[in-house]
C-alpha cells in the first residue's frame, strides 16, 4: 500500500493516471504533450507507476506506451478512483 500511495502523492503522476485510467493506451510522447512535461521526467514518473504496479508498459519501436494495469487488485483500484475523483472536484472547485 505504502508503495501505490507515494506513487499518487506526485500532481504528475496523478495526472498521467487520470489519463490512463480510462483503460486506453497511451505512447509516452502523448503524456509528454499533454502534461508539459520532458521525455526523461514522465520517462521517470512512469518508472514510479510501473514500479509500484498501478500501470504496465510495452515498447512500440522507439516509443512507450503505458497502460493501466487490468490486474491491479479491487482494493487498490477502489484507493485510486477516490483519489482521481477528489483531484477532479478539487479542480473543479478552483475553476
Amino acid at each position: 500500500m505504502q508503495e501505490i500511495l507515494t506513487a499518487i502523492c506526485d500532481p504528475t503522476r496523478r495526472a498521467a493516471l487520470s489519463i490512463l485510467w480510462d483503460g486506453t493506451e497511451h505512447c509516452v510522447c502523448e503524456l509528454m504533450a499533454r502534461l508539459d512535461a520532458t521525455q526523461s521526467r514522465m520517462s521517470r514518473h512512469m518508472k514510479v507507476l510501473r514500479e509500484a504496479g498501478l500501470v504496465l508498459d510495452r515498447r512500440d519501436a522507439q516509443w512507450v506506451r503505458y497502460r493501466r494495469n487490468p490486474e491491479l487488485s479491487p482494493e487498490f483500484t477502489a484507493v485510486v478512483d477516490a483519489v482521481l475523483a477528489a483531484e477532479d472536484a478539487s479542480q473543479r472547485k478552483v475553476a
